[in-house]
C-alpha cells in the first residue's frame, strides 16, 4: 500500500480521532491527536499519550519531549517527512496522568487502523508504557536499541524522550538509539 493512494482514508481516521466519544478522556481533551508527519522512509514512531501542548494544538510530541525527540531525529537526518508520528491514546490523560488499560484498550482501534493503512516498514516504539501494551515487553531497558519482530513487523525500541528530561544521564542512550534508528531507516 502506497501512503499517497491512503491520504483520503487517514484523513478520514483522523477526523473519526477528533470526533471520538469512546472513552471519558474526550470530556477531558481540548484537541485528539491523531498523529502526524510525512511517510517517505516507511517509519512510524509511537509513543503513549499526547501531554498539555499537544492538546492545545492538537499535533503529536511538541512540548518538551517533543522538541528532544525532533532536535535528535534531524540531527541524525530522519525529516519529518520521513516519519509518522503518533501514540496508543489520541487524548490527553488528566493531570499527564498514565493512560488507563481500558482506555488504551479503546484507542487501540485507530492505532491498528493507521499501521494498518500506513504499512511501516519500521514501527519505533518509545517507552516502557507503549511497549509494554504493544508488545508486552517486561523490561525496556533490556530490548531498547535493537529490532524486535512481531506479528509480521518490526518494532525498534527505545526510552520516551521525557525520561530523558528526568534522568539526564539517559539522554546519551536515546541520542544513540535514533541514531542507529537513523542508520537502519537511511540504509534500507
Amino acid at each position: 500500500m502506497n501512503f499517497d493512494n491512503n491520504l483520503d482514508l487517514m484523513n478520514s481516521l483522523a477526523n473519526d480521532i477528533k470526533t471520538c466519544k469512546l472513552c471519558q478522556l474526550s470530556n477531558f481533551r481540548k484537541n485528539a491527536v491523531p498523529g502526524e508527519g510525512g511517510f517517505k522512509k516507511k517509519l512510524m514512531i509511537i509513543g503513549e499519550a499526547p501531554g498539555y501542548y499537544e492538546d492545545q494544538v492538537g499535533r503529536p510530541f511538541i512540548g518538551a519531549a517533543g522538541k528532544i525527540l525532533r532536535n535528535i531525529l534531524k540531527k541524525y537526518c530522519i525529516d519529518e517527512d520521513d516519519v509518522f508520528i503518533t501514540n496508543i491514546v489520541k487524548c490527553r490523560p488528566p493531570n499527564n496522568r498514565q493512560p488507563k488499560k481500558e482506555e488504551k484498550d479503546l484507542c487501540i482501534r485507530y492505532l491498528e487502523t493507521q499501521i494498518e493503512l500506513l504499512q511501516p516498514r519500521l514501527i519505533c516504539i518509545l517507552g516502557n508504557i507503549a511497549s509494554s501494551y504493544i508488545l508486552g515487553l517486561k523490561s525496556l531497558t533490556r530490548e531498547r536499541g535493537r529490532i524486535i519482530e512481531k506479528r509480521n513487523k518490526n518494532y525498534f525500541i527505545t526510552y520516551h524522550p521525557a525520561a530523558t528530561i528526568y534522568n539526564r544521564e539517559l539522554l546519551s542512550t536515546f541520542e544513540n538509539d535514533i541514531k542507529k534508528l537513523g542508520e537502519i531507516i537511511n540504509n534500507n
